[in-house]
């Protein structure tokens, strides 16, 4: 283990000097060599689906876990699209002369050396690789054992291209010694990792949290809420509520809970019902809830859970501000939409809500760093510092300061 994090720290100097066109160029030729080894790495992710489903994984985890065709050429595309964005380093972020004729610049550089710990996506690999390369970090990827061929044959086509442009094979590896023990050594390793990004679940992200010595950016889980306000369009909540939930359940992005205004609870419930029981989806309510709809009742506990499957729970509620107390309970500082038409309610939601992404009249869904323009990303943060939300390459550097003096002494 300290062998390969020194030569993955030593490798950190060598792709921060890289140029903006080197790394785009490499890149590019990482996700043609994706798209040209599709049917090897669909190959070795069956063999990876066969075992989760011959040990009981969940459904969900399942769904995560699989790639086709069209997802590894969405992998590709998503290298592509980073390699197509502006470099984030040697930004010049904020600069000034001070009273001694020091000039002073803010620079942006790259963290260092990265290790991210996910769970089943085995998309996430490529992901994660390509956004540290481009913004000149080392990428450590630790996957679930349940994607193991799978990232396994995706690292080693990054790092044949690494290679054959004569650089480490280390900017992109897996974590040699994949056990908990291995997870918790990594965690402790501050002389050679700069920072590390859990991805799971509740149980590993409170494990990294707490042993970790190193900086922790967490991605957290995402327990998201849709709130439909006395003032909606019914048909556009309806249609937004449907897509929030069912369009990929199994994601951190989907909501957990609906907040239902009590003024427009008898018209809309029965429409949402309706809906929902075409996607085949498992309701629970609150006790008031259920006297509009036949749905199962929904505890306390309920309320805090991240299904990450198709079930919903409701929740009636009397106002605006009743709905952002139940966020500030609940919520996991994900995301959180308002449906409404009234400005000031909106206003209202978006500035009061805590949560790192907050929609008006829109999917909770939308939370993705491709979608935002990022190409993919490394994470969702529910930290406030450093990073928050959808993680992208300017969030994977830090700065440093420039000063460029002319012989200038402190007295």
């Amino acid at each position: 283990m300290l062998e390969f994090l020194k030569k993955a720290k030593e490798s950190s100097r060598i792709v921060s000097q890289l140029t903006a066109g080197e790394k785009s160029k490499i890149l590019i030729e990482m996700a043609n060599s994706l798209s040209k080894h599709a049917d090897l790495i669909i190959e070795e992710n069956e063999r990876d689906v066969n075992y989760a489903r011959e040990n009981g994984l969940q459904d969900s985890l399942i769904d995560r876990l699989i790639l086709n065709k069209k997802r590894v050429d969405s992998m590709a595309q998503s290298l592509r699209e980073i390699a197509s964005l502006r470099d984030p380093v040697g930004r010049v972020l904020d600069g000034w002369i001070n009273d001694i004729g020091l000039k002073i610049e803010k620079v942006s550089v790259p963290i260092g050396v990265i290790a991210t710990i996910y769970e089943s996506r085995p998309n996430v690999t490529s992901d994660t690789a390509g956004l540290c390369f481009k913004s000149g970090n080392v990428a450590i990827l630790k996957g679930g054992k349940e994607a193991e061929h799978s990232n396994k044959v995706i690292a080693l086509l990054l790092q044949t291209v690494l290679e054959d442009h004569g650089l480490p094979r280390e900017i992109i590896s897996l974590l040699p010694d994949s056990s908990r023990e291995g997870v918790a050594q990594l965690i402790k390793q501050d002389k050679y990792v700069d920072l590390i990004i859990p991805r799971g679940g509740e149980g590993l992200i409170r494990f990294v949290n707490e042993n970790s010595t190193v900086p922790v950016v967490k991605h957290d889980r995402g327990l998201c809420h849709t709130y439909i306000d006395r003032d909606a369009d019914l048909n556009k909540a309806v249609e937004i509520a449907i897509n929030a939930k069912t369009q990929r359940p199994g994601v951190c992005n989907a909501t957990e809970t609906l907040l239902v205004d009590y003024p427009i609870a008898d018209e809309v419930l029965p429409m949402l019902k309706a809906r929902f029981d075409e996607t085949g989806t498992e309701l629970k309510g609150c006790g008031v809830t259920q006297t509009i709809v036949d749905i199962k009742k929904a505890s306390d506990e309920d309320f805090n859970t991240e299904y990450l499957a198709n079930i919903l729970n409701i929740k009636i509620v009397n106002s605006v501000h009743e709905a952002i107390n139940h966020i500030s309970r609940y919520g996991s500082g994900h995301s959180e939409a308002i449906i409404t038409e009234n400005y000031q309610t909106a206003e209202r939601f978006l500035n009061e809500v805590d949560a790192s992404s907050v929609y008006l009249n829109a999917s909770t869904r939308f939370t993705d760093g491709g979608v935002f323009g990022f190409g993919a990303e490394v994470g969702i943060s529910t930290n406030k510092l450093h990073a928050r939300g959808p993680m992208g390459i300017n969030e994977l550097t830090t700065y440093k300061y420039k000063i460029y003096g002319n012989g200038q002494i402190r007295n």
